[in-house]
């Protein structure tokens, strides 16, 4: 346990669930399953059961250090991560690498993001597990791909080899989000799994590959090697950080690399991305309407999504099969079958009424 160390990606904007997830407090700060937790606080209570607290770093915009503290007040305030622009993930993922090798050279990286959802914990941590004592032997980047329970349109898919190797399947190829119809090929061939941007390698492996496929990022942070967990790590990172490439690492990495393996899971995955995939895995009434709030008095409606503050009471007649968000300063009623559209009428909002609703 001492030698794996996790990042936990928390810097995302989490437009597609606006106006709950707003720019100043976005979705993985707010308690968006009704249990009393954010989903950052229960991706950082599942990783303590495979490694110590100390060895647990957040990613995330500078924007939300305040946030990560507050929410995780145990944690060592050098393990947050602040990133002083938006870069993606690659740049992150750098730097975080250059960190913890500088800690500890033989480190094993678990980077998960710290917004999904993940119903069986139990099998989860099998399948990290499993990956972790393949890399501390492999010069291997493994991505935990998710097998897909329905031809998905809103997730990347990995093509990967159906015969395992030392329990690993070589990945043959990362493929965007699809149409309908190439899900529905990719789903009915059973040769593609959902990318859900799970990695774990040991540090040295992924500083070869940034060296190798992404110099310009690696050559920048190798700069900063005498500075980083130092009290001069701060001012590198402010003035050399925004230089760095905007990109993510399925980009600059795993697309190129020829040593990407993955491991299938099911594990109840659900990357929350929009209102309905929050709505397909939490609890609904006898009418399939999924509500959270104090008082709600509902007449003729139907697999609707309902979300109102506590202090509230919500009268809906006649509704059926509609999103429906009241946050304070914004209320959205939108039919859920057009719920794409929600980040574009977000966009127009802010651009109409100000950036107080971004």
């Amino acid at each position: 346990m001492k030698d794996t160390y996790v990042l936990i990606m928390a810097g995302g904007v989490g437009s597609r669930f606006w106006p709950k997830s707003r720019n100043n407090f976005p979705k993985q700060f707010i308690d968006i399953l009704g249990i009393g937790k954010s989903l950052l606080q229960l991706t950082h209570e599942r990783f303590q059961k495979i490694c110590p607290q100390e060895n647990i770093f957040i990613l995330s915009n500078e924007q939300y250090s305040g946030l990560v503290a507050q929410q995780l007040p145990d944690l060592p305030t050098e393990n947050i991560i602040s990133e002083p622009s938006r870069n993606n993930t690659a740049p992150c993922i750098a730097y975080a690498s250059f960190k913890i090798n500088q800690i500890n050279p033989l480190a094993k990286i678990v980077v998960a993001p710290s917004d999904h959802l993940i119903l069986n914990e139990k099998v989860f941590l099998e399948k990290i597990e499993q990956a972790l004592s393949y890399v501390s032997t492999n010069d291997a980047l493994v991505t935990l791909g998710i097998t897909p329970t329905r031809p998905d349109t809103g997730y990347g898919y990995i093509n990967y080899e159906k015969e395992p190797k030392d329990g690993v399947h070589q990945v043959l190829r990362f493929l965007e989000k699809p149409n309908l119809e190439k899900a529905q090929e990719f789903v009915a061939s059973g040769d593609y799994l959902w990318n859900g941007g799970i990695f774990v390698w040991r540090v040295e492996s992924i500083l070869g590959a940034l060296a190798k496929y992404s110099p310009a990022i690696f050559g920048l942070f190798e700069k900063g090697k005498s500075c980083y967990n130092t009290d001069s790590e701060k001012s590198f990172i402010l003035e050399n950080y925004p230089l760095s490439d905007n990109i993510s690492i399925d980009y600059a990495i795993m697309e190129k690399a020829d040593n990407v393996y993955t491991i299938p899971g099911e594990f109840g995955w659900s990357d929350l991305g929009t209102w309905a995939s929050l709505y397909e895995v939490v609890e609904k009434d006898e009418f399939n309407n999924a509500f959270s709030g104090h008082s709600i008095n509902l007449s003729d409606t139907t697999n609707c999504m309902i979300q109102i503050p506590k202090d509230k009471v919500a009268v809906v007649k006649g509704l059926d099969n509609y999103i429906v968000v009241d946050d304070g300063k914004v209320l959205l009623i939108y039919p859920k079958a057009h719920e794409q559209e929600i980040k574009e009428v977000s966009k127009s909002i802010v651009n109409t009424c100000g950036q107080e609703f971004a």
